[in-house]
């Protein structure tokens, strides 16, 4: 009920995100720095961040803070919230259909990662070398500026299935009837377990562009001097690549795979779009938007929001390290 209320609502906060709050934050600041005028020099000056950083410490509470905490309260209580439950959301979140689910999961966040690290490094090592680098990079950035809704729109008629004997419509199926005798259409999007490879190599194409370039340029960074001196002692291009390339681009490297973790724990568009978690396709972030518009369940939707946000909390911590360390360094 609050969240169909929200929704009403929501031409009401963008009027007051866009008019409202420009208003008050000139309005508080004109008048902190009026108050400020007439305090002792020494005091205004300690006070002055204070005042600028107030209206931000208040937003950040309001948007990020408290609905933290009310997620996690949520997460203890009854679909309509009126009732203490204790641990019954967590426990429902890793019993029963969801073990089907997380598993779904679990293959996102070994496959994703690791094929498109994989793709990016032999791309950005590649086209390193080629005198097309510029129009094999774009070839493989274009993707990335499709939102991955329309992705998973345009995929699902590539993945198209007609049975064998018929005039196959999808891409995918008509080229391999086509290229390969004696081949039979693939249900792509209804087989198990394939569904779930179809659904994570749409993902890979519309991610492959931006881990690419990150990639590409690490590569270009690496001192030349070194990969020189390497090949002078007789070292072959793979011994090069392993031993100095891939050493000096690790905090890239570390980079493209947090990014495609985070990206695989929270995937939802391709699966919504697609299958919509059929078929042994539900993914966690799918099974929450479906806990919290079709089944009303908030407890249970707020259970999969804190169990994201603790599975996503390692990565994050890796990279803000790794930034850390780099800044030191």
């Amino acid at each position: 009920m609050q969240m169909m209320d929200l929704i009403e609502n929501v031409p009401l906060l963008i009027i007051v995100g866009a008019i409202g709050l420009p208003i008050a934050v000139y309005v508080m600041l004109g008048v902190g720095e009026r108050m400020l005028a007439l305090l002792p020099g020494t005091f205004a000056k300690s006070l002055r961040p204070w005042v600028w950083l107030l209206i931000p410490l208040v937003l950040i509470v309001l948007i990020l803070v408290y609905p933290l905490v009310s997620t996690v309260v949520t997460a203890f209580f009854s679909p309509d919230s009126s009732t203490y439950v204790g641990m019954d959301n967590f426990i429902w979140s890793f019993t029963g259909e969801m073990v089907s689910v997380i598993g779904n999961n679990l293959l996102w966040l070994v496959v994703f990662p690791v094929v498109t690290l994989v793709l990016a490094l032999l791309a950005a090592v590649f086209f390193d070398k080629v005198r097309y680098e510029k129009l094999a990079m774009t070839l493989v950035i274009l993707p990335t500026a499709i939102s991955f809704t329309a992705g998973a729109v345009i995929w699902t008629h590539m993945y198209s299935f007609q049975p064998a004997g018929s005039t196959q419509v999808g891409t995918v199926n008509a080229v391999l009837t086509a290229l390969v005798p004696g081949a039979e259409p693939v249900p792509w999007l209804q087989t198990p377990f394939v569904n779930n490879l179809a659904l994570i190599a749409v993902a890979v194409w519309l991610s492959l562009g931006i881990a690419t370039l990150i990639l590409s340029a690490a590569v270009k960074n690496v001192a030349g001097e070194l990969l020189e001196a390497a090949r002078l002692d007789g070292a072959g291009e793979l011994r090069v690549f392993f031993s100095i390339t891939l050493r000096s681009i690790l905090p890239a490297v570390l980079v493209v795979i947090t990014t495609e973790i985070i990206a695989a724990l929270k995937v939802f568009d391709i699966v919504y779009v697609m299958t919509n978690g059929n078929l042994n396709t539900d993914v966690i972030a799918n099974r929450m938007y479906n806990e919290l518009f079709a089944a009303n369940d908030l407890g249970h939707a707020s259970a999969i929001a804190v169990i994201l946000l603790i599975a996503a909390l390692p990565v994050v911590f890796i990279n803000v390290f790794q930034f850390r360390a780099e800044a030191h360094a």
